[in-house]
């Protein structure tokens, strides 16, 4: 019979953002820790997501100035090509200095790191791939999501946004299929890289973000060249030598391409875990049910990030593991606090947002909603003549201007959000905007200038 250790406080499945972040805040209040992952510590985000995706971001946006450099006089000639292969090792040097920084915390604070899959016995109990059984009194599964493929003919022939990851060029021709913040953020890059890129959306982009906003970074994205069509359905994928051809439901054939990625959604990673054995109950989407305070409804079984239904972004499984574990060994009584979350699409521009859309606005408050606009050229772009454009835009409620929603999309908007989602979090007014004296020339005045 296998052994049974009993003489941890906290099993932690999965050693991504979410149990990592756990793991380390359970150790800091001396609880005794066991992180099992058996890929690489930083899950999703450090690996395939958030990570590398923002390198390949700055790597376009730098493909992007150059490209303005000779509009401004520069003597560069024509912009170079991205070497990818090169660039290819600065961001895995990168990413594993992250490794090691990870390994070296683990040790420091004397985690114990078993790196193999583990499943459930019962709600105390796993059962590790050696054989080896780890009971605890709290369980953290914090295993987090995977893409998927779209169930259609032919869909194999397509990647998903992990192959991207292995690209060592930029196609050709490219096709993305999806509206998200991943097909949206893959199309940007890839055209800046020098793709020709076909967007194509089965209903609309950026489903969640403001209409208004969304418009306008369609409108940048068709100036730089990405082919965007909204409606469209596909029924089947077909080979064409090295490339693919795409077939929707009116039987047309798409020209070929040289690759193809679907974008088309994500499914949480509970299907080796045998949560049946424990008595944890996922919902219909596969997602593991939690409460408030992230427990499931087996006492003991808690569940952070993207196995769950919340956000499916990387500070929100943080922020849910710190505080879950500041509850369980530190005494505190905070909830993760889901309301007014500011989040980034990493597009060329960014788009971002926190609060309230302006549809979500009028749908609990009617006439009491004021909104605000500030749609202009960032001065960059404007002295290179560039037909990009930025939209800014605030929603604010009731005679006193309460600002419930602040939107930005254009250059800049991601580092520029951060700060104002502090202040929506505080409360803030239309007034204290404008009364706060802006910082000439930049974007960021825009959103303390609107009238």
């Amino acid at each position: 019979m296998s052994d049974v250790l009993r003489d941890f406080d906290l099993i932690v499945i999965g050693g991504g953002s979410g149990g990592l972040a756990g793991a380390f805040r359970a150790a800091e209040h001396g609880a005794r820790v066991a992180l099992l992952e058996p890929h690489l510590l930083g899950g999703t985000c450090v690996n395939v997501g958030c990570v590398p995706k923002k390198a390949m971001w700055l790597a376009a946006d730098v493909a992007g100035r150059l490209r303005m450099a000779r509009d401004l006089g520069f003597d560069v000639g024509e912009a170079p090509a991205l070497d990818w292969p090169t660039f290819i090792a600065h961001r895995q040097r990168y990413i594993a200095n992250i490794h090691d920084s990870y390994r070296r915390r683990l040790d420091a604070a004397g985690i114990v790191v078993a790196p193999m899959r583990a499943r459930f016995i019962d709600a105390r109990t796993v059962e590790c791939m050696d054989g080896v059984r780890l009971s605890a009194g709290n369980i953290l599964i914090a295993t987090g999501g995977h893409p998927l493929r779209p169930p259609l003919p032919g869909a194999e022939l397509g990647g998903v946004s992990d192959d991207f990851f292995q690209w060592t060029a930029a196609p050709e021709r490219v096709a993305i299929v999806g509206g998200g913040y991943i097909a949206v953020e893959l199309a940007g890059l890839l055209q800046a890289l020098g793709s020709h890129v076909d967007l194509l959306v089965r209903g609309r982009l950026l489903d969640g973000f403001d209409g208004e906003l969304v418009d306008q970074l369609a409108e940048d994205y068709r100036h730089a060249g990405v082919h965007l069509q909204l409606g469209y359905h596909l029924s089947a994928v077909e080979r064409d030598g090295e490339g693919v051809r795409l077939r929707d439901t009116g039987g047309a054939l798409s020209e070929r391409y040289d690759r193809l990625l679907f974008a088309t959604g994500r499914r949480a990673n509970t299907a080796s875990l045998d949560l049946e054995a424990a008595g944890v109950l996922v919902d219909a989407d596969g997602y593991v049910q939690v409460d408030v305070r992230h427990s499931t409804n087996v006492e003991g079984i808690h569940a952070v990030g993207d196995v769950t239904a919340d956000p499916a972004l990387t500070p929100v499984a943080i922020a849910a593991a710190r505080r879950l574990m500041d509850r369980l060994y530190g005494g505190a009584s905070a909830l993760l606090d889901q309301r007014d979350i500011p989040t980034v699409v990493f597009s060329h521009p960014p788009i971002g947002q926190v609060g309230l859309t302006e549809a979500q606005a009028r749908e609990r408050h009617g006439d009491q909603v004021h909104v605000y606009r500030a749609g202009f050229r960032p001065m960059l772009h404007a002295l290179a003549n560039s037909p990009q454009r930025s939209l800014f835009k605030l929603i604010c409620i009731g005679d006193e201007r309460h600002v419930v929603g602040i939107h930005l999309m254009g250059e800049a908007a991601d580092e520029i959000l951060q700060g104002f989602a502090v202040a929506l979090k505080r409360g803030i007014s239309l007034e204290d905007l404008r009364d706060t004296i802006a910082i000439h020339p930049t974007s960021a005045e825009e959103v303390v200038l609107m009238r």
